[in-house]
């Protein structure tokens, strides 16, 4: 079969519901059998051992939720498994069995086999979360051309064709993409026949299937109250049924200002069936979910500022994804931003239709449009420098800084921190605070055999991000071209907060002495341009950054345990930090911040090292949550 016997398709790999697209014709048409074009991202193994894949599965949980996998697509790249009856499934095998769905699809409506594909993945998806899409298409048997942002293939969908957003000149826009499982927010530059992203945010673990959450509860919390039963624990049929009627209230609400939830024969109390039944009002079940679409609206904010773009700047706001007809959402951007929102296309087909289009303009089809893509995160090594005007172990600056168009290459050059040195470590964090240990560790390597020199060695440190967001780090000796080069494996991902308070336990617990022996990070940063290969442009000397020390600083005079000082300092710094945080969280991270804090106290007057670094550990994950809401 030759690549012109193939079809090459789009596919939106969506949380709650899938599409696949192909260029049909003189157009992009999403496929499905007869007029079912949304497939669930739904999988179950039946009791008699089928696999069922889509509506099937969907039905299965009702009966047998242990046995149906839903919202798999927040398990990618994470390593945990899936058991579905006597089954055990990687997330990727999961999403390899919709692909084929999918793909199966497109052959049946066209006639040829669907052997190549753009596949479309939220804009804050991780590197192993990407890697992990790409595995579960090769899975299913699909060439993956690209992995590609859904919000950039949103503006594919309105920029081309009958949904472009201004057919005579440049267009300014916004697209705010919220899913079952992810949010997304992109400006983009339409102009011509180029699609350009300026800037992106949004949270990889936050959609409409934590709106479901809510109401989930809400349901749970009026039958305990009715009947005194709490369906949560041991019930999990009860709790599917619960989990399916949430859904479909919060479907209803979108068009009504009432739901009724009606569920027969819950649970049974004495042999009597107990019975939900109650009317949810939307403007109870927007006042539920007020918080969580407030805090998508800083990430609006947030991409307008890194873009340069104020409201009036912008010429449409677009609404992508299921989520995003509920009435409160469009409302809040409304006032938010000043323009009524636009959802002339599907919002449950439009990247779909977007990924179509670049299918067929990879697969060189009559397709023009040119797309530019932008890193949601900026990345750059620790080093020894100054911070606050004093010497520093952790201070950091981006060699890519977020909002880089990609793929996107860069350099700088560093030295090493003492003579005769023959190794060094270098750790790549993600984040934007001159202080690295306020951002997220991602990666590391060592570098050894490094020439023996009085004088300190220069190393050119390379980063690489390609247009699937995977991130590949170089370390380079400049006088003998010895090199060692990683990919970072997780490099865009949003970690867990035990991975997070593990990773900073580590880095809290090193004195500083232990960087200048073992010859690790860099010192004397400065910023250059890299043209490829392993030749390097002229370096400018970095400016000094601003900002208070996080850990204790190279240069004062050590203590008598300078260990436990340091421990204690840093301690102190994150009590204070704690308490001007305090009048703005939420009550159960006030109580959270109170109790770390009296815990780290109490460890103090013990002397318990141990004690204190981890209660510190775990204020300092606190803190970096809650301001990131």
């Amino acid at each position: 079969m030759t690549a012109a016997d193939s079809l090459v398709v789009g596919i939106d790999l969506g949380t709650t519901n899938s599409e696949i697209a192909a260029w049909v014709g003189d157009r992009v048409r999403v496929l499905g059998p007869g007029a079912m074009k949304i497939l669930p991202s739904c999988v179950g193994v039946s009791p008699e051992g089928e696999v069922l894949v889509g509506e099937p599965a969907r039905n299965q949980y009702l009966l047998h939720p242990e046995r149906t996998a839903r919202s798999v697509k927040r398990k990618m790249g994470s390593g945990e498994s899936v058991t579905l009856g006597e089954q055990t499934f990687t997330p990727q095998e999961i999403s390899a069995l919709i692909l084929r769905t999918l793909a199966g699809w497109a052959q049946q409506e066209l006639g040829r086999p669907a052997a190549r594909a753009v596949i479309t993945v939220p804009a804050y998806f991780s590197d192993a979360q990407r890697q992990a899409t790409r595995e579960a298409g090769e899975l299913a048997g699909l060439e993956v051309l690209r992995i590609l942002n859904e919000p950039t293939a949103a503006s594919l969908a309105y920029g081309y064709g009958a949904g472009r957003t201004n057919p005579t000149g440049a267009s300014t826009v916004l697209i705010y993409d919220l899913g079952g499982g992810t949010f997304d927010v992109s400006l983009v530059h339409l102009e011509g026949n180029v699609t350009e992203v300026l800037a992106s945010h949004g949270n990889n673990r936050l959609g409409g299937d934590d709106f479901d959450e809510l109401l989930v509860e809400k349901l749970a919390a009026s039958f305990e109250e009715r009947h005194g039963v709490d369906l949560r624990s041991g019930r999990p049929a009860a709790w599917a049924r619960l989990v399916m009627a949430a859904e479909e209230a919060k479907k209803k609400l979108s068009d009504a200002p009432y739901a009724p939830v009606r569920e027969e024969h819950l649970a049974e109390a004495s042999g009597v069936p107990l019975h939900l039944d109650l009317e949810i009002a939307r403007a109870d079940y927007e006042e539920m979910i007020r918080p969580l679409v407030e805090s998508t609206l800083d990430s609006v904010s947030r991409a307008m500022d890194d873009a340069g773009k104020k409201a009036a700047d912008l010429d449409a706001l677009i609404l992508v994804g299921g989520a995003t007809r509920t009435p409160l959402i469009a409302r809040l951007l409304e006032e938010h931003v000043g323009l009524v929102p636009r959802q002339e296309v599907h919002p449950d087909l439009c990247v779909a239709l977007g990924a179509g289009v670049l299918a067929t303009r990879l697969a060189g089809g009559a397709v023009d449009r040119v797309l530019v893509d932008v890193s949601p995160y900026s990345f750059g090594p620790s080093h020894i420098g100054d911070l606050g005007g004093r010497p520093y172990a952790y201070c950091y600056r981006p060699l890519i800084r977020r909002n880089t168009p990609l793929p996107a290459t860069r350099s700088e050059s560093y030295y090493t921190a003492s003579p005769y040195q023959s190794a060094v470590e270098i750790e790549i964090f993600q984040g934007d605070d001159p202080d690295a240990l306020k951002n997220v560790p991602v990666g590391e390597f060592r570098v050894e055999g490094l020439t023996r020199t009085p004088e300190p060695s220069e190393i050119l440190c390379r980063m690489s991000l390609d247009l699937d967001g995977i991130l590949q780090v170089a370390a380079i000796e400049k006088s003998t071209g010895k090199s060692k080069q990683i990919t970072i494996s997780r490099a865009l991902e949003r970690r867990s907060p035990a991975e997070i308070a593990d990773a900073r336990r580590r880095l809290a617990e090193l004195h500083p002495l232990d960087f200048d022996e073992a010859g690790s990070f860099f010192a004397a940063a400065a910023e250059e341009g890299w043209s490829g290969g392993d030749e390097v442009g002229g370096a400018e000397t970095a400016e000094d950054a601003d900002g208070e020390p996080f850990g204790e600083p190279f240069g004062e005079p050590p203590s008598e345990d300078p260990v436990w000082d340091k421990a204690t300092r840093q301690a102190r710094r994150l009590q204070d930090r704690s308490r001007q945080m305090l009048a703005k969280m939420h009550d159960d991270d006030q109580e959270e911040a109170i109790d770390l804090s009296e815990a780290i106290e109490s460890a103090i007057a013990r002397g318990d090292l141990r004690a204190v670094t981890a209660a510190s550990a775990d204020l300092d994950e606190l803190l970096f949550f809650v301001e990131g809401k």
